[in-house]
């Protein structure tokens, strides 16, 4: 049967496997500049009774939870067969993206944690392994760092919460100087924006590579051809505000981690300086591994597609200075880029399931 979205989401059709049958519901926020907007999360439960931990996914940009469908269907399948413990899952879509509501303005990473934040405390998310990407490695860390006894192992994959190097390979110069991603949020109107998502998210790694896909999508696009996958992103941003809100996300990627400040036509003045310098100071204070005491740190992982400025010998480094208990546990693979769940997405589960399950 045909999923009712009550929200003003631009989406018309959702996929089959976005979610877990029933599993889906939207919640009001309650405060801040999004009250009274309704944000899409699925919440299920494998195996029998009450949950001892809980898995919760949180997307960046230009995605939705819908990104993580064959990891989460993955971790589905392995803790099924593990049938160790009951393990709750939760998986959100942020204002602006997937099934939530339109954002009513360009929205970046704070605005994203302080709804979430409000999502986390409604569902009291407890015994956490928090699963990140891109963007929501900022919105995810961001929404628990006023609580992160919650947080109980990490996942992340080609995120950071550091600041970038500025020189070097750089979203200013990445696939190429004259079409690096950063520059696209300048130069691409909001009317085609909704066009770009689905042109990157399933590009192979590899300049020339992703560079010839790009002209097969565009030829794709123009013939009505996109897959259903790619018909659902372009929906996704077809509204204006969530084009310019996507859009903002991007021109933010030439500072990531050093704080960013714009003018936003709704709320004036816009910065994020303060928030990422909380995160970067509570991160080795609360989760790391403290060898001269009796903190033992968080679990964590990490999976990075090499094809990306994140996955940058120096942003690796910077994990394993503040959180040390990575080492030994990160994963590279030369054959995929930043998008790395929508290929290595067993690899994935598996090191999510064996955080939880530990």
């Amino acid at each position: 049967m045909p999923m009712t979205i009550i929200s003003n989401s631009p989406v018309k059709q959702v996929p089959e496997n976005y979610m877990p049958e029933e599993s889906g519901a939207w919640f009001e926020i309650k405060q801040g500049v999004d009250a009274g907007k309704k944000m899409f999360y699925y919440d299920f439960t494998v195996g029998q009774g009450v949950p001892e931990r809980t898995i919760v996914f949180v997307h960046g940009n230009p995605e939705s939870s819908y990104t993580f469908a064959k990891t989460r269907q993955c971790v589905q399948q392995y803790l099924a067969e593990a049938g160790q413990q009951t393990v709750r899952i939760v998986a959100m879509d942020h204002i602006g993206f997937g099934l939530s509501d339109q954002a009513s303005f360009e929205m970046i990473d704070m605005h994203h944690a302080a709804n979430l934040q409000q999502l986390i405390q409604h569902l009291n998310l407890q015994q956490v392994t928090l699963v990140i990407h891109d963007w929501g490695g900022v919105i995810g860390i961001g929404a628990f760092m006023f609580e992160p006894q919650r947080v109980r192992g990490l996942v992340l994959m080609n995120t950071t919460v550091f600041p970038i190097p500025l020189s070097g390979l750089t979203y200013k110069n990445f696939p190429f100087s004259w079409m690096a991603w950063n520059h696209l949020g300048f130069y691409i109107p909001a009317l085609l924006w909704r066009y770009v998502p689905p042109m990157v998210m399933f590009s192979p790694a590899g300049k020339w590579r992703a560079l010839k896909h790009f002209g097969h999508f565009i030829g794709r696009a123009l013939l009505g051809r996109l897959t259903a996958d790619e018909i659902f992103y372009r929906e996704a941003f077809s509204s204006k505000m969530n084009a310019l809100s996507s859009k903002r996300n991007v021109k933010q990627t030439r500072v990531w981690g050093h704080g960013y400040e714009y003018n936003d036509s709704q709320l004036g003045p816009q910065s994020n300086v303060a928030f990422f310098e909380k995160i970067q100071h509570m991160i080795p204070r609360v989760w790391a591994e403290q060898k001269n005491s009796k903190q033992t740190g968080i679990k964590a992982r990490a999976f990075f597609g090499e094809f990306d400025p994140l996955a940058r010998d120096e942003v690796r480094q910077q994990w394993l200075v503040n959180l040390p208990q990575l080492t030994g546990h990160m994963k590279y693979y030369n054959d995929a880029g930043h998008f790395v769940e929508e290929t290595k997405y067993a690899d994935i589960a598996q090191g999510i399931c064996s955080v939880t399950l530990d």
